[in-house]
């Protein structure tokens, strides 16, 4: 079987029709169409019932869909270790949102490439829902993210919790419950969709911040060398609030995402249990303080 009837067939599951399952793989409704005939006539079977609100699985369209998950994260990981460089004996594609990467994830890349040099790792940032997406068509082993979605074949673990802090490097307040902070000195960081929501509802009337960033560790650095505020993971806002470089804005909303990993179920190989185990270690230690 083409592992692109395979990843075709997931796209469709996963978007729950031929002409989005079109759009995201970057080809024609009747490519996406005429390979998964292609697919059904491989296997005896109908695999999709089409109607005007998209496609469902049939019973047989169900039982496939492990057996497709399988096949695509078999073909990933063959083409990943037939292409490794000499030293290596194992590969891993690890992905995780934007904010996850800071004092988190990077760390932990640290402390694999030290633990285990034999295992090439390769980077992945995106949103929960591409991570998501490519977790299914089998371009990833392991994502890390706030909000996973339950998939068959894919487990999702707790890692730890995230909490999101208004912390400021100015000497005193000005306004009322942190509402001053997001004045002409607030530097907005845009921690992904989760915290793009719930800032909106907590911060209606903040329009056009004066200063946005995506990248959290350029706005970290900023607050260090300037008088201003912003919203940043308390885990990296910890050892400055401790210094006393930077101070917690009393009585400003906290916004608390738990963090997950999610990976295939039949996760083998020595090389992806390691990372799980040294992500499992790398959350203890933030929950150890």
């Amino acid at each position: 079987m083409d592992v692109e009837l395979a990843r075709t067939f997931l796209a469709v599951i996963d978007s729950g029709s031929f002409v989005e399952a079109a759009a995201r793989l970057h080809v024609t409704q009747s490519t996406v169409s005429m390979r998964v005939k292609t697919l059904e006539a491989q296997l005896g079977k109908t695999l999709f019932e089409r109607n005007k609100s998209g496609a469902t699985l049939t019973a047989a369209g169900q039982q496939f869909q492990k057996h497709a998950l399988a096949f695509v994260r078999v073909w990933q990981q063959a083409r990943l270790e037939v292409s490794l460089p000499a030293g290596y004996d194992a590969a891993l594609t690890v992905g995780g949102t934007y904010s996850l990467w800071d004092g988190f994830l990077l760390p932990w890349v640290t402390r694999m490439r030290r633990s285990a040099p034999a295992i090439a790792i390769r980077t992945e940032l995106g949103t929960s829902a591409a991570l998501m997406q490519h977790l299914v068509g089998g371009m990833l082993d392991v994502g890390v993210m706030y909000t996973p979605e339950r998939r068959p074949g894919l487990e999702v673990e707790l890692l730890f919790e995230e909490r999101l802090v208004l912390v400021s490097s100015e000497k005193r307040s000005r306004g009322r419950a942190g509402q001053g902070y997001l004045g002409r000195n607030y530097v907005y960081i845009d921690w992904g969709p989760e915290f793009q929501a719930d800032h909106g509802l907590a911060f209606p009337d903040l329009s056009t911040p004066g200063l946005y960033m995506e990248l959290g560790s350029l706005g970290l650095d900023y607050l260090l060398a300037n008088p201003a505020s912003g919203y940043f993971p308390h885990r990296l806002a910890a050892p400055h609030l401790a210094s006393g470089a930077l101070r917690l804005v009393a009585q400003a909303p906290v916004f608390a995402y738990p963090a997950y990993m999610v990976f295939p179920q039949d996760a083998a190989g020595s090389g992806l249990e390691r990372a799980l185990r040294t992500l499992r270690r790398s959350a203890a230690q933030l929950a150890e303080g």
